[in-house]
């Protein structure tokens, strides 16, 4: 049951409809423009986190540089490259690190079984590349050291690789050739689903559409053009997320002296680009809450302006109010409820503007959604905090009006 008070606020809001209405659309805005902010703002996030989780949070990955020609002949005179020896010294030297995966891309000619053909790249990776590179498996085992060491001919598949070539869903176990060399299907990775394929100019990688060979069968069973990098790149996981930028020097100066200054590689921080990442989402949220919070200052002083109308067009109830014996406290409470329907209901209401907004421009932009309570919260919380602020001064106009002069004004 709503109390006398609260529906006598609400009646008197009822008889003005149109200004109410104009009230209200100020704190709408206001409220929805934050929602939205919030929702656009969280939804990127948690985008950019699993992007980089795809990465490694706590990795640190040395990619070879692409040259050719007279630049990689000038570079081999001196540098043999990156390889498999350059990460185990880092793995040696760095202090934080733990483990390292090894990565080396095949060029592809074909990948076919007797039940599809798929476009899909080759990898030769080390037995912890899975879990360094975050990758889950849907069936079957991952690679592992007897795999490497016996040079077996073994594959696991990405999701999207596995379905093309095997269509009925049962690739374990069966052969399919890459390139010029036959492969059986030991294990297929479950889909991240990731909707993009560089997280701040880096590239991910396609997973999902790779095959991935043990890296010593790699090496033997594949061809490789004379001078190419041992491998393409490796992943070094730091135990120690702190430390992650000193470790990146410490494996910079490393990685200079072996290569003998010439730069045939780079380092990748993914910390660093998600702190990058969210260094400009941050200041695209303070230049969205400040557009926001402008709305929100307009909404209250929507409400002023409503409510020092209303005290001039209800003089004589407020005289009559008073000479029938109701207090200075209870006509200020009379005004301020009124000012809390008014926020509440544009809060509420702003909540659904603010979602669907959101939810536009993510289907316009390509961009995510998610939502956090306490961003939701805060919105209406301010909502109605600059509602009252602004109502403050009108309740109190009204409740200082002389009851004799009001009663007699027309």
């Amino acid at each position: 049951m709503i109390s006398a008070g609260w529906g006598e606020a609400i009646e008197e809001l009822s008889r003005r409809k149109l200004r109410t209405l104009l009230t209200l659309l100020g704190m709408i805005f206001g409220v929805g423009a934050m929602v939205a902010m919030q929702g656009v703002g969280e939804g990127s996030r948690r985008e950019a986190l699993k992007l980089v989780d795809s990465l490694g949070l706590h990795n640190l990955i040395v990619e070879a540089k692409s040259q050719s020609g007279d630049a990689l002949k000038e570079a081999r005179a001196r540098s043999i490259g990156l390889t498999v020896a350059d990460a185990q010294a880092a793995l040696d030297v760095v202090p934080s690190a733990e483990r390292f995966a090894a990565e080396k891309q095949i060029k592809v000619l074909s990948v076919f079984s007797d039940g599809g053909h798929a476009d899909a790249q080759i990898e030769g990776v080390s037995p912890d590349y899975f879990q360094l590179a975050s990758q889950h498996l849907e069936l079957g085992r991952a690679l592992n050291a007897n795999d490497d060491a016996s040079l077996a001919a073994v594959a696991v598949l990405g999701h999207q690789a596995a379905y093309e070539l095997f269509p009925d869903g049962k690739p374990l176990g069966r052969l399919f050739k890459a390139n010029q060399t036959w492969l059986r299907v030991v294990g297929v990775l479950a889909d991240r689903d990731l909707d993009q394929n560089k997280f701040e100019g880096v590239a991910l990688g396609g997973d999902s559409n790779t095959v991935f060979v043990p890296l010593s069968s790699a090496r033997a069973r594949f061809r490789f053009q004379p001078m190419e990098d041992e491998i393409s790149r490796f992943l070094l996981r730091i135990n120690d997320p702190s430390s992650l930028a000193s470790d990146a020097n410490v494996l910079t100066q490393l990685l200079d002296q072996r290569h003998a200054g010439v730069s045939d590689y780079r380092l990748i921080v993914p910390q660093q680009l998600y702190q990058q990442n969210q260094k400009t989402q941050r200041i695209f949220s303070v230049v969205m809450g400040t557009i926001a919070g402008v709305s929100l200052l307009v909404g209250g002083i929507g409400i002023m302006n409503i409510m020092l109308a209303n005290v001039l067009e209800r003089r004589r109830e407020i005289g009559l109010l008073r000479a029938i014996g109701a207090r200075r406290q209870d006509i200020v409470q009379r005004f301020l409820r009124e000012a809390v329907v008014i926020c509440a209901s544009g809060a509420l209401i702003g909540l659904l503007f603010g979602a669907a907004l959101a939810y536009a421009i993510a289907a316009f932009a390509g961009w995510h959604v998610a939502w956090a309570p306490v961003g939701i919260i805060i919105s209406v919380v301010a909502c109605t905090l600059i509602g009252l602020g602004f109502s403050i001064y009108p309740s109190r106009q009204a409740a200082a009006l002389d009851p004799i002069a009001a009663i007699r004004d027309e």
